[in-house]
């Protein structure tokens, strides 16, 4: 018998899902589900304010917001509309009554620093490689079949240029998410280039429009990786945060470049797709059976103009932990316990399932991505030590 391929074997869940979803839901729910499905697929190019200042100190700030202003570590926050940014440190005094934090300031990079609203950044970080980290960088243009995407090439001077290292943001994130990563990258000697993907606000949009969830934000990662490997590249090393996992999982699984990856950092990734949209689904208190038809109708060749995506988002496809045996790279596997938005679940199934390739390293208190600011030195030294 011919051995059954990991697309074959996505084929047979979602043709499962949908057979299950299709026969347990009637039409009463086509509705909901169709936009709990576009709304999953939907770029969140602009973000509103959700932080307030309302008072300025000499080396502090009060602030209120998200749950985020209470995790420890350091943060940054968009001015004026993402055209100034602040940084912010350790937590220097809770008011539960007036339900206000006050926060170590830690500097203010650009814009001008005033009370009124502003919006949370977990990246820390909000310019580029140069202003940030005092590196000097190129910005280039990757090219790739929808058009030219920025990137930046970030040599480091404690390696010979043959390793490089390629920065995948996450869904709804821009390249300023990776910079956290380009220190340790540099200390294992990596040249680090930290590229953008179609409908993330930097490169152009895909066909629809719409996110595809890694099942064709790959092909960008690949010609991202064709640039490095013209440009001296000998091996690759992969680092994702949420969706970039995601993507970084598919590149891992499509791509004829993979062989050329030695090793994956993956921080807070989304390995199974399905979980997430349960997880949401739940959170926003969307019924079970509506959840259940939109990850079907995502994966259906004939509710794609319903969808509104050009190529059908098949999830089952993006379940690694079904799909553990087909996994044939080293992988380090960074999730908080307490992540919010992807849950640990199936990072931890995962790693379970392929302990001969998967290094799991959990934290707590760091919710989704926040691991290196809740605790940069272990999380440079977990990472350094891993891709060195």
């Amino acid at each position: 018998m011919a051995k059954t391929t990991g697309a074959q074997k996505a084929l047979t869940y979602g043709s499962v899902a949908v057979g299950s979803a299709l026969a347990g839901a009637g039409s009463v729910w086509m509705g909901g589900a169709t936009y709990f499905a576009r709304k999953v697929l939907t770029p969140d190019l602009v973000r509103p304010d959700d932080t307030q200042i309302h008072v300025i100190h000499s080396d502090s700030l009060t602030l209120s917001g998200p749950p985020d202003l209470l995790v420890p570590g350091r943060y940054g926050l968009w001015l004026d509309g993402g055209r100034g940014h602040a940084r912010i440190g350790a937590m220097l005094e809770v008011d539960h009554r007036r339900q206000t934090v006050r926060r170590e300031l830690l500097g203010v990079d650009s814009g001008v620093l005033q009370t009124g609203s502003a919006r949370f950044n977990g990246y820390y970080y909000g310019g580029d490689p140069r202003s940030d980290l005092g590196l000097e960088h190129e910005d280039i243009a990757v090219p790739t079949e929808l058009g030219p995407m920025p990137a930046w090439v970030v040599p480091s001077e404690h390696g010979d240029g043959s390793r490089w290292a390629v920065l995948v943001h996450g869904r709804g994130a821009r390249r300023h998410e990776a910079l956290r990563a380009i220190p340790a990258m540099h200390a294992a000697g990596l040249t680090c280039l930290v590229p953008s993907y179609r409908n993330d606000g930097d490169a152009p949009e895909g066909p629809d429009g719409r996110y595809n969830l890694g099942l064709s934000e790959w092909r960008d990662i690949e010609d991202a990786i064709k640039l490095a490997l013209a440009r001296g590249a000998h091996e690759i090393v992969l680092v994702g945060w949420s969706m970039g996992g995601a993507i970084v999982l598919q590149f891992l699984d499509r791509s004829p470049l993979s062989s050329v990856v030695s090793r994956a950092v993956l921080d807070g990734p989304v390995v199974d797709w399905g979980d997430v949209l349960r997880h949401h689904a739940a959170l926003h208190r969307v019924p079970a059976p509506i959840g259940i038809l939109a990850s079907a109708l995502m994966g259906q060749h004939w509710a794609k103009r319903l969808v509104g995506v050009s190529e059908s988002v098949d999830v089952a496809r993006t379940n690694w932990v079904k799909r553990a045996d087909e996994l044939s790279h080293r992988m380090l596997l960074i999730h908080s316990r307490d992540d919010e938005f992807v849950p640990v679940g199936p990072s931890e199934a995962l790693a379970s399932a392929r302990p001969d390739l998967i290094t799991f390293e959990p934290w707590s208190l760091a919710r989704h991505c926040k691991e290196w600011n809740v605790d940069p030195r272990r999380w440079e030294s977990v990472v350094t030590e891993f891709v060195r």
